[in-house]
């Protein structure tokens, strides 16, 4: 097999949904037994109704044992012993392209922030495990940083592709470049800014995502206080002035963010009703705030209307920076 192939959009039919738990206390701390009821909870999710078969990628011998007896009589779910500095699989793991190989690429901690053990590691293992072909490529990149429709129209943002702290001297077209070579991309959309205090550097999985050919929702502010107010309606009018890799003019969706949302510290959290996962027939959304989470369930189930959506907490996972996308990686059927 050579040269690109275009990646599944994540509403196509999957093999396999891979799915990190938390697995270092000192990484963890206080929030540990929260955040692995939090994933074990997604897991049971996945696997029933989700209809997913979901590889579960646990480090050492006491996660191992915690995942086993907190999961124990779920059906469908396979426990993978593994190597990684924490759990954000979407971000350390391969993108899997449509002919069935494991795309790797370099890591470097989200611009150098968190760089742990075993995190430069992952796509090589999940690959091994799932038994596709590793392709490496000698960029640097995150796949929560993109979205895909299937189509080889690939969302991002500017602040996170182009940061000088992942591929210094990138502009747009080099990073275009990049993306058709290794990702088969045929167009790129690119937003400006991501979420306040997102660690990634404006991941796009936080921000807007593909939930249908032509179609993209993105968040609109939750309450008076709503930190990305101002972003929510820049990316939305950016979107609404788009037209994918097909020519078709993008429609935009909105969706109620969490809004004001604070840690056990009152410090604002980077929370989003859009790091949603779309299961073969379930869709998972991560929750916070009740009213704000009805209001996005309702929106993701008339989007979504022969899928089961489902909203889950996520407040624990939360402190590690992330939720339920990015601790995910599909792999397609």
């Amino acid at each position: 097999m050579t040269g690109p192939a275009l990646i599944p959009a994540e509403w196509s039919p999957h093999r396999a949904m891979w799915l990190g738990y938390p697995s270092h206390g000192e990484l963890w701390q206080e929030d540990l037994e929260a955040a692995r009821e939090e994933v074990a909870a997604l897991a049971r999710a996945l696997a029933g109704p989700g209809a997913e078969r979901v590889r579960l990628m646990v480090c050492g011998d006491e996660a191992e044992a915690d995942a086993k007896t907190r999961l124990a009589g779920v059906a469908g779910i396979e426990i993978v012993r593994g190597l990684f500095g924490d759990i954000w699989l979407r971000d350390t793991g391969p993108i899997f392209s449509g002919d069935g190989r494991a795309l790797g690429f370099r890591f470097n901690g989200w611009g150098g922030k968190y760089q742990l053990e075993g995190d430069d590691q992952v796509a090589a293992q999940i690959a091994a495990a799932s038994g596709a072909p590793l392709v490496e490529n000698d960029f640097i990149l995150e796949g929560g940083a993109l979205d895909h429709d299937g189509y080889g129209t690939v969302l991002t943002t500017r602040q996170c592709l182009t940061n000088p702290n992942r591929n210094p001297g990138w502009g747009e077209a080099a990073a275009e470049a990049a993306l058709a070579g290794a990702l088969g991309a045929k167009k790129v959309l690119w937003l400006g800014e991501g979420l306040n205090r997102d660690h990634t550097d404006g991941h796009v999985d936080n921000l807007a995502r593909f939930v249908a050919p032509g179609v993209i929702a993105c968040p609109i502010a939750w309450g008076r206080r709503d930190p990305n107010a101002e972003v929510y309606d820049e990316t939305a009018k950016l979107l609404g002035s788009m037209t994918d890799a097909r020519g078709q003019r993008i429609q935009v969706m909105r969706i109620p963010s969490p809004g004001w949302t604070t840690d056990a510290d009152g410090e604002m959290v980077p929370a989003s009703h859009m790091n949603f996962i779309i299961a073969n027939k379930a869709v998972i959304c991560p929750t916070y705030d009740e009213k704000a989470g009805a209001f996005a369930l309702d929106a993701l189930a008339s989007l979504f209307p022969e899928r089961k959506v489902i909203g889950l907490p996520s407040t624990a996972i939360l402190t590690g920076g992330g939720s339920f996308h990015c601790i995910t990686q599909q792999e397609p059927a």
